[in-house]
């Protein structure tokens, strides 16, 4: 066996300047991910009755409402401080290195994740489900961090469906864990756009699709099943009709002409089983939709992801809050991750006090909508800056994001989870990228595939520390 050394000097808030070297020597270190399994029997009789909407939203609802304004600690007192990385590296069955530290989730108050962790409580009895909806940016809009929680948590507690998407591609290269999703190009993305700095009604996912012309979308279910379809979409004096067809039948004709504009939904009931969904838009208006929930009526897990390239947290405050606040209540979350920070660490341009403020007013919006629900940040991945002579200095703003994000967690009662103290400290996107196969790619910011399910076993795991 080998295993992997990796020798650094001490972190202490940041280095001027790191060299990595990497070496090689004899040893043996293992870990695992313990899953275990639950047999899930559920009808959808017994669901019907009010299990998760009546019943579960009632529990959800009857906890004491968050006050803000609680103690607040100084930066100095959450900067980031790192030790030196591992020197050692447990190894995958080909001899490579596992890199990605198990790290729990920082939660002082000890209470952080109660709600979440009662909803799995509820699911593991087969009473319900747990719900949790992750918002962030390109970390979060491929779905491999957060389809990873998903298959993990879903093969325990068992499975709730793959989650809300949208029912066409917003962008090229959308794309979700289990799930094929297709669509015609006369679909428009609608989200906010800095350059325009235009909010709007856009939705729980910060992104809607909008078609005057004939159209169509599809989402097949690859490697996942579902009992229920439920469609977000707008009503509004000049909108049209779609039809549903489900594994090749029409299913359903919604008409979306209202005298003023209004939030609608629409739902779709099968037998469980690998579906597929096609809308077709008709040539009599304008269709706008939010978004389809794609669940199973059983226990189990339910993992939403919406991630929006180069998104930032403050991007939330542009979106509509009575439309984005009833979305978001409809998916009944025992937990929301707010899974921003490494684009805002390279905004140097914008006041760390601004950025701090709009991180207040987004955190304080989820809790006005969804109060009963745990929150959890995840900060910022490690994005060095790459001088022209080819050496690498950690990036103070990253740091400066971190402690942030860290003051407001302890202040609004979240965890936050350190996606610097995860991959090994500063700069180890860099050893990262240079590991054969890679775990990072060659920017420097995002990971590979191998990196990002890394990361969701890690989270998986730091959720059910306490449970």
């Amino acid at each position: 066996m080998r295993l992997c050394l990796l020798g650094a000097p001490v972190f202490q808030g940041f280095c001027s300047l790191l060299v990595l070297l990497c070496g090689c020597g004899d040893g043996v270190f293992a870990q695992g991910l313990a899953k275990a399994e639950v047999d899930v029997s559920w009808s959808r009789e017994i669901w019907l009755k009010g299990s998760l909407f009546e019943d579960g939203l009632e529990q959800r609802e009857n906890v004491a409402p968050f006050v803000f304004g609680q103690e607040e600690p100084s930066l100095e007192e959450v900067y980031p401080r790192y030790p030196p990385p591992p020197l050692f590296y447990p190894l995958d069955a080909s001899g490579a290195p596992i890199y990605g530290i198990e790290i729990s989730i920082e939660d002082p108050s000890g209470h952080a994740l109660s709600a979440w962790h009662r909803a799995l409580r509820r699911a593991e009895r087969e009473e319900g489900q747990a719900r949790m909806v992750i918002f962030g940016a390109s970390h979060v809009a491929p779905d491999i961090w957060p389809g990873m929680v998903r298959k993990i948590l879903q093969k325990r507690f068992g499975d709730g469906g793959p989650g809300f998407v949208l029912p066409a591609p917003p962008w090229r290269g959308y794309h979700h864990e289990g799930l094929e999703i297709e669509g015609g190009r006369e679909w428009k993305a609608l989200r906010y756009r800095p350059q325009e700095g235009i909010g709007g009604r856009f939705g729980l996912a910060g992104v809607a699709i909008e078609s005057e012309a004939p159209t169509w979308g599809r989402v097949r279910l690859i490697d996942a099943k579902a009992t229920k379809f439920e469609f977000f979409f707008e009503r509004r004096p000049d909108g049209g009709i779609f039809e549903v067809v489900l594994d090749g039948q029409l299913v359903g004709q919604v008409d979306t002409k209202s005298s003023t504009i209004e939030n609608a939904y629409h739902t779709i009931y099968a037998e469980d089983g690998p579906h597929e969904l096609v809308i077709q838009t008709l040539e009599n208006g304008r269709i706008k939709l939010f978004g389809v929930a794609i669940e199973r009526e059983f226990p189990g897990v339910l993992v939403d992801a919406m991630g929006i390239n180069g998104g930032r947290a403050a991007w939330q405050l542009s979106w509509d809050e009575a439309l984005f606040s009833e979305h978001l209540r409809k998916r009944v979350p025992d937990l929301v991750v707010l899974a921003y920070g490494t684009n805002e660490s390279g905004d140097d341009h914008i006041p760390l006090s601004r950025y701090e403020s709009d991180l207040r007013q987004v955190i304080e919006r989820i809790k006005r909508a969804v109060p009963w629900a745990s929150c959890l940040l995840v900060g910022p991945s490690d994005r060095p800056i790459i001088l022209k002579n080819r050496i690498a200095l950690p990036r103070q703003r990253t740091f400066d994001v971190i402690a942030v994000q860290r003051k407001l967690a302890r202040i609004y009662g979240c965890g936050f989870f350190d996606l610097v103290a995860f991959g090994g400290g500063p700069l180890h996107i860099l050893e990262w990228a240079r590991a054969r196969p890679p775990w990072a790619q060659r920017d420097r910011v995002h990971f590979t595939r191998r990196g990002y399910e890394r990361l969701g076993q890690v989270i998986a795991k730091a959720l059910l520390e306490r449970y």
